[in-house]
């Protein structure tokens, strides 16, 4: 099947290279020259696992090119595929210019029957949007082609995207009512990522676009649920890991997105809850006093590290702190909405130096910092711990669970660790001589 992917972001990229991965003829669109540029000649703009390696084999197989030119990439593909960015407004609520935009190219573009599949986040509602705007354009043209419009939403984590998009645990596809033949070429489409035929739900459109808000909602109020179990937990003297060992054995709860940590960050989180909340003040006239909630625990959650920093040394001022981790999370360099920044802002607020260590994330700190002459960077995680009066640890990388501890607690000027993500066992560091301050934990 010939398929144009419009956008190169992770989404677009994995999907795009995973479909070629299963011998469709794929072609990427953007407007963002640079981004193609990379792409043709054999890079890959973003840090993610596997991408680079999936993209390469598939160019070099001749299934998957990359192209500015919208003619060219309308032309090929029966699936349009829509995998642009929706960042968020000022009121919260989502910027649907790309999207609209990719709907108004297809509509001026289009010489035969097409599926416009929304696989960006978008709020209930934009697959008609978007079926108004290509036939506005198709009006404009004179030109009656049928067409059909699907909701497609991506669950792509960032760090394992591929494995997600090549072994997904469900396909959630929205079709229109009676919409047969779109129906069975999206389940052509999928056949091959699901050995297990009930993962591929269908279901009405305005299901498919709430399904992705109310997925990410949920996964926010769990993480902020245990970051507040965690308070609890310290004032009342139990560990938070116990308590997420009994409740994640219960079936009905599970064991996932129960750990308790300095909050969540990244590009779905925070985006897709405030644009839940907004959405259902503007669009239904409710407050969703639970997810507000777990919104505005989170935002609480990324100064805990800074509060316990303070209450053990006072006046941060002039005093030096290393830090690891900058990206929100593991195999990412990605800093949007990062515990990692609320941290760094406080410090420096207060008048503290900090060196910072992370394995992908430090160029796009600097780009984010500037040429802050308080925060420094390490080449190495130990490295960043000369000098420094503690240790923060704000992300956690596989590379930071067995360092080498005699060596740490020579290179710290005092012992002392805060740990924003329960690296490590209590009892165990404080044997090792450290002082040592995790999140709900004994």
């Amino acid at each position: 099947m010939n398929i144009t992917v419009i956008g190169t972001g992770y989404v677009g990229l994995a999907s795009g290279a995973g479909f070629a991965e299963m011998g469709h003829e794929v072609l990427c669109l953007d407007t963002d020259a640079a981004n193609i540029r990379i792409l043709q000649e054999g890079g890959c703009p973003m840090y993610e696992p596997g991408l680079p390696e999936l993209i390469e084999r598939n160019v070099v197989a001749g299934r998957l090119r990359f192209t500015t030119d919208t003619e060219e990439a309308v032309k090929h593909g029966l699936m349009q595929i829509i995998a642009v960015g929706t960042p968020p407004l000022d009121d919260g609520s989502v910027d649907l210019r790309q999207v609209m935009a990719a709907a108004r190219d297809v509509g001026r573009k289009m010489n035969s029957y097409k599926i416009v599949v929304d696989k960006s986040t978008v709020p209930v509602g934009t697959a008609g949007q978007v079926r108004a705007a290509i036939g506005e354009e198709l009006a404009k043209r004179g030109a009656p082609l049928p067409f059909s419009v699907v909701a497609n939403p991506e669950f792509l984590r960032e760090g394992v995207a591929v494995e997600d998009f090549l072994r997904p645990h469900r396909v959630i596809v929205g079709v229109e009512s009676g919409d047969t033949r779109a129906e069975g070429l999206l389940r052509e489409l999928y056949g091959p990522f699901l050995r297990q035929p009930d993962r591929l739900i269908l279901c009405d459109i305005n299901s498919a676009e709430l399904s992705k808000y109310a997925a990410n909602a949920m996964l926010a109020t769990r993480i902020s649920f245990m970051n507040e179990l965690a308070h609890l937990a310290e004032k009342l003297g139990a560990d938070i890991e116990v308590v997420r060992r009994c409740i994640g054995s219960d079936p009905r709860i599970g064991p996932h997105a129960l750990y308790a940590g300095c909050g969540y960050g990244g590009s779905c989180l925070p985006k897709d809850v405030n644009a839940l909340i907004h959405a259902a003040e503007r669009g239904a006239g409710m407050t969703l006093k639970v997810v507000q909630a777990a919104q505005h625990v989170n935002a609480a959650q990324k100064h805990i590290l800074t509060h316990k920093i303070k209450a053990r040394f006072g006046d941060l001022k002039g005093r030096h702190f290393a830090l690891w981790g900058l990206a929100f999370k593991p195999e990412t360099n990605d800093m949007r909405e990062a515990p990692s920044r609320a941290v760094l802002n406080d410090l420096l607020d207060a008048g503290a130096t900090v060196c910072a260590y992370d394995p992908a994330a430090m160029e796009e700190c600097r780009r984010l910092f500037g040429h802050e002459p308080r925060l420094t960077y390490a080449e190495s995680p130990m490295q960043a711990l000369d000098g420094a009066e503690a240790l923060m640890v704000v992300t956690e990388w596989k590379a930071f669970a067995h360092p080498d501890f005699a060596l740490m607690r020579a290179k710290l000027r005092q012992p002392v660790i805060f740990d924003g993500r329960n690296v490590w066992e209590p009892q165990a560091m404080r044997g090792l001589g450290f002082e040592y301050y995790p999140i709900g934990r004994r």
